[in-house]
């Protein structure tokens, strides 16, 4: 493997450490401020990381404005640390699992459509 390969691996893993810490943390902070028995935080989560992701892709990359191994970070990185699909699986079996069908299926579409719309809004602002 070459050594610039292995710089990649780095960026990949600085950006996916500080993504998931700031997935933890506004994670938290949002919750707080809802009624604990929907993951608003994993929503807002994956909402704002699709967004951030169409503004990577569609501004800075499409644009030249940033080099492979920092599109690797915020890519692969934080967007890919940041994001929470797995956690958002995990609601929504356990939201299954409690009986409570109409949440779980609530929580699958406000993650899907939303996510969508925010990387369809960030292609729409940045998209050259």
């Amino acid at each position: 493997m070459a050594v610039g390969s292995l710089y990649n691996y780095l960026f990949v893993f600085i950006g996916a450490a500080f993504g998931g810490v700031f997935r933890y943390w506004l994670s938290d902070v949002v919750q707080k401020y809802f009624n604990p028995f929907f993951p608003y935080g994993t929503l807002v989560v994956n909402i704002l990381g699709s967004f951030l992701l169409g503004v990577v892709i569609f501004y800075f990359d499409e644009r030249q404005l940033i080099s492979q191994p920092v599109k690797l970070l915020l890519t692969i990185g934080f967007c890919g640390g940041f994001t929470t699909f797995s956690t958002f699986s995990y609601e929504t079996l356990a939201l299954f699992n409690s009986a409570q069908f109409l949440l779980a299926l609530t929580n699958i579409f406000l993650n899907v459509l939303f996510s969508l719309i925010g990387i369809t809004i960030a292609y729409w602002l940045f998209k050259i």
